[in-house]
């Protein structure tokens, strides 16, 4: 059976939501990275990095959301989720790429300078630069997504469950006020009936963030 190894609401949210969609049984082996449990020798083994998530389908050891996503979307091609068509296919790649570099990567440094750095690390002023450069690359996911359905193409693909839980992660941050058609697209999406919790309701459910 396959294994993932993580917590919720962190990136494992993504692999989760791609397992669910396809209805794959599967076991969840929680990792708490702020008591250091991906520090630990056993995690290490599996992920170097000390990172969530980590997909273990028999020999198989996978790291990297993004990679995890695409690897068992092929695996289970039957639902569709990887377009046929080669443009297609490379509008999703795209879009999984410009959603992993440029909004995740002022999303993962607003948070890191927010709480997860010790506080003699962080660095404030990185901040608004971070959220300044979010935004604009928000602003180009809008006009791309403004007459249309999906990520890519004219079905669901890898790269709207993707998409979904990095909004959902730029709307923690309040940064969606001016995307009125990403707001709607990320409801469509958590609509969905194997949508995941959000990242608040996962927060919610921790008992909030502690520092």
């Amino acid at each position: 059976m396959i294994k993932l190894y993580g917590t919720p609401p962190t990136r494992v949210t993504r692999v989760l939501w791609i397992l669910n969609e396809l209805g794959v049984e599967y076991e969840i082996h929680p990792v708490d990275l702020l008591k250091g449990e991906g520090q630990s020798e056993a995690f290490l083994q599996l992920n170097p990095a000390g990172k969530v998530p980590v997909l273990v389908d028999g020999d198989l050891v996978l790291t990297e959301s993004a990679a995890i996503q695409l690897y068992l979307a092929e695996k289970y091609p039957q639902a569709g989720l990887i377009p046929e068509g080669l443009e297609d296919r490379a509008q999703m790649y795209r879009w999984i790429f410009f959603l992993m570099t440029e909004i995740e990567q002022p999303l993962w440094r607003i948070s890191r300078n927010t709480f997860l750095y010790p506080e003699h690390k962080r660095l404030p002023q990185d901040i608004e630069q971070a959220q300044l450069e979010c935004k604009a690359m928000l602003a180009v996911l809008e006009q791309h997504m403004k007459n249309r359905a999906f990520m890519a193409g004219d079905r669901l693909s890898v790269a709207d469950f993707n998409a979904a839980y990095t909004l959902d992660w730029a709307r923690e941050e309040m940064l969606l006020d001016d995307s009125p058609r990403l707001t709607e697209y990320l409801q469509e999406m958590y609509a969905r009936p194997a949508a995941p919790m959000t990242i608040a309701q996962g927060f919610a459910e921790m008992g909030g963030f502690a520092e």
